[in-house]
């Protein structure tokens, strides 16, 4: 009797690739389930759910992304210090000012697996308020997610 089992890629026959992504005008919500996508593997013939065989992801110019509606205002993001009373709020637009890195750093992550395989992928994920990236040494390929993102 012969069993049939699937190969698992492993570490060594999958190849990382590094990819720029421009989110100038785009929504934050859509761009990020793209990036969440690309970063898991699942854009890949060798996707498996419980493995790390997804690709690095730059995404510039941060500071330029856009939200609908009044969400602006009316969207918030929470941090706690871990004291008594140490809960911060910030709208969008504050904290769009001051790091605009965070809110897609936290938007892709909220897309991830909530366990170590989630808090691995998060770290393949570098994001960067201008148009400038210290990652040339990695050949990133500049690719444009579906265009009806907007």
């Amino acid at each position: 009797m012969t069993l049939n089992k699937t190969p698992l890629p492993n570490s060594e026959t999958v190849e990382k690739q590094w990819y720029v992504i421009d989110a100038s005008g785009y929504r934050i919500g859509r761009l990020a389930s793209e990036v969440a996508q690309i970063i898991r593997g699942k854009t890949k013939p060798n996707y498996t759910p419980h493995m790390d065989n997804g690709d690095f992801v730059i995404v510039i110019n941060a500071d330029k992304v856009t939200i609908s509606g009044n969400k602006g205002n009316d969207k918030f993001y929470y941090r706690h210090s871990g004291r008594p009373g140490g809960m911060k709020v910030e709208s969008f637009n504050q904290l769009q000012r001051r790091i605009p890195e965070r809110i897609i750093e936290q938007a892709v992550k909220g897309m991830l697996p909530k366990n170590r395989l989630g808090r691995q992928l998060a770290k393949k994920l570098k994001v960067y308020a201008g148009p400038e990236h210290p990652h040339q040494a990695q050949n990133p390929v500049e690719i444009t997610p579906n265009r009806n993102l907007n």
